[in-house]
């Protein structure tokens, strides 16, 4: 191999060692964010639960906050989120729209998983709860945009909420949070209410390790070409 050679492959090898740097410190940085964003969370989880009525403002800042709602389901106006996974089986989720007292708000309820082989045609007439309920749970903040629905069969899924198209659909005003209903034995089975999200690093760290993992292969690399090139030299 000529000497132009093995110095464009040791320039190559340099480059793209700073590539997988700079991708491993990017990692880092999206770790201190998740972190930040762990204490925030645990923050909201640990302060007092929020009642949700007509009478107290429902904004984004209950993001993560435990609360508790009492109203009536809207099963006319179920909601199916499709292509859902829980415990390895495929299937949907359910959000109902939960009216509140005076019945010109209502915040939607994700009251969990429902399975489906097709992880979209589900029938959810035979989860219906009725009459007066109280719904505890953690809220979220309720997304806007990338929701469109979709019609097959007669049915219409959803692959996320959109709180712009859903209340276009709505004959009342969404809240700006949702509730993701907490577990409780005292509840049908089925949908199967949903574990609170885990707060933890995420894959960061592990993903950080490999980008400087192959940053270092990649200096190795290009550190054996020069040793080759000097070894030769010397000959």
């Amino acid at each position: 191999m000529s000497s132009r050679a093995r110095l464009v492959l040791v320039v190559c090898f340099t480059v793209v060692a700073l590539i997988f740097a700079r991708l491993g410190l990017w990692q880092m940085d999206r770790l201190r964010e998740r972190r930040a964003a762990n204490m925030a969370a645990l923050a909201a989880r640990s302060a007092p639960r929020v009642r949700l009525d007509t009478a107290t403002p429902i904004t984004t800042a209950l993001d993560g906050r435990e609360v508790s709602a009492i109203g009536r389901y809207d099963h006319e106006h179920d909601v199916v989120l499709r292509g859902r996974v829980y415990g390895g089986s495929p299937g949907v989720e359910v959000v109902t729209p939960l009216v509140l007292e005076g019945g010109r708000t209502a915040a939607l309820v994700n009251r969990g998983f429902l399975p489906a082989p097709d992880a979209v045609t589900a029938q959810t007439d035979s989860v219906r709860e009725f009459g007066r309920v109280r719904v505890n749970g953690t809220a979220l903040a309720l997304p806007s945009g990338g929701g469109a629905p979709l019609e097959r069969g007669g049915h219409t899924t959803w692959a996320r909420l959109d709180r712009e198209a859903l209340s276009a659909r709505m004959p009342y005003r969404i809240a700006a949070v949702y509730i993701r209903q907490s577990p409780d034995t005292a509840l049908p089975p089925f949908p199967r209410r949903l574990e609170p999200l885990p707060i933890d690093d995420g894959p960061h760290l592990s993903y950080a390790i490999q980008w400087f993992a192959f940053a270092a292969m990649a200096m190795v690399f290009g550190g054996v070409i020069l040793k080759t090139k000097s070894v030769k030299g010397e000959q």
